[in-house]
Parts: structure tokens; C-alpha cells; sequence
């Protein structure tokens, strides 16, 4: 997986081609900001400016009472890309497992923008915010060295390999940076 821009890699050896001949069978994932062809290829960004090159930040500002554009308060367009990334990678390993030979996945933060511009709007002054007790069944908590922490747990679980963590975030320097081993 890798998010240069398109030919950056090419240009080093290490383009889709390149990678497939030096290892066949290899499902190579390349992520852009604004697609892999057309004039904005070779351009680089990242949520916010897709967010502000698309009307989405305008939208947002005009939403808000703003002056002028503002970005929404999550970064939509990065964690959905990245769904689609993880996605991708695990239809290319199926289709590689059933087909055989190499695979390229292309995705772009502006197709996802656009995916998310196209689910339609939501009256926002008619959603209620959930209060603490609607979401307690999704809450979990850790002793840590500042007390106990509270985090949401992991959207998805799988049965023989849930998502765990052995320690809770230290505090800045209070440890040495070690390997762990495998």
C-alpha cells in the first residue's frame, strides 16, 4: 500500500508493473488525493483541501453561520478512504486466492469525497446528540497512570481475534523506548 502520487513510484522502480515482476502475486494498493489520471493527478492533498477543492468546507461554513468555508469537525473523507483501502486490499487477496496472479487497487480521496457528497443531506437541527448513556455499551475503560481511561472500543471484532491492548498510553518520557518481542 502506498499514497505518493501517481508515477512517483514508477519513476523509482517501484510502480504497479515494477512491483508485480519483482514479486508476483502481489496485491498493490496506491491511494491518491484526486484520482490517478486527469489534470489534478500529479497534485498533491489531503482531506481538507479535497473538502475545500469540491464545495464540501463551503457547504460546512454555510452550515455553521460561518464568514467563509470551514472544514468539517472529522476528517470523513481520510477514515472512509482508508475503509476503502483496507477494502480493496482484502478484495484483491480474495480475487488473488480464486484467480491467482497480481492485482492493483486504486483509490482516491476525491472519488470518496465525491461518494459522500452524493448520500445526500441531513437536517442537522433535527439529530439529537446521544447522551453518555446511549452509547455506555460501547464504552470501555483501562487503569492508566492519569486514572481511568475511558475509550470507545473497536467498531468491528473478530471472535478468535478480538482487538486488545496490554498497556494504556504512558505519559510522555515516562518509558524507554524498547523492542517488544514477537
Amino acid at each position: 500500500m502506498q499514497s505518493y502520487r501517481p508515477g512517483a513510484l514508477g519513476a523509482a522502480g517501484f510502480g504497479p508493473a515494477d512491483v508485480a515482476a519483482l514479486r508476483p502475486g502481489i496485491v498493490y494498493v496506491t491511494l491518491s488525493a484526486w484520482g490517478h489520471q486527469g489534470p489534478w493527478a500529479g497534485r498533491r492533498g489531503y482531506d481538507t483541501l479535497v473538502q475545500a477543492a469540491t464545495g464540501i468546507a463551503r457547504e460546512h461554513g454555510e452550515w455553521a453561520g460561518a464568514d467563509g468555508p470551514r472544514h468539517g469537525p472529522a476528517a470523513a473523507i481520510d477514515h472512509s478512504t482508508g475503509y476503502f483501502v483496507a477494502l480493496g486490499a482484502m478484495a484483491g487477496l480474495a480475487r488473488r486466492a480464486t484467480e491467482g496472479g497480481s492485482h492493483l487497487v486504486r483509490v482516491s480521496l476525491a472519488q470518496t469525497g465525491r461518494w459522500i457528497d452524493s448520500l445526500g443531506r441531513v437536517d442537522a437541527s433535527a439529530v439529537v446528540d446521544p447522551t453518555r448513556e446511549d452509547v455506555r455499551d460501547l464504552i470501555d475503560s483501562m487503569p492508566s497512570e492519569w486514572g481511568d481511561l475511558e475509550f470507545v472500543r473497536p467498531a468491528g471484532a473478530l471472535p478468535t481475534t478480538p482487538p486488545w491492548w496490554n498497556t494504556p498510553p504512558p505519559r510522555p518520557g515516562a518509558r524507554e523506548p524498547v523492542w517488544l518481542p514477537r
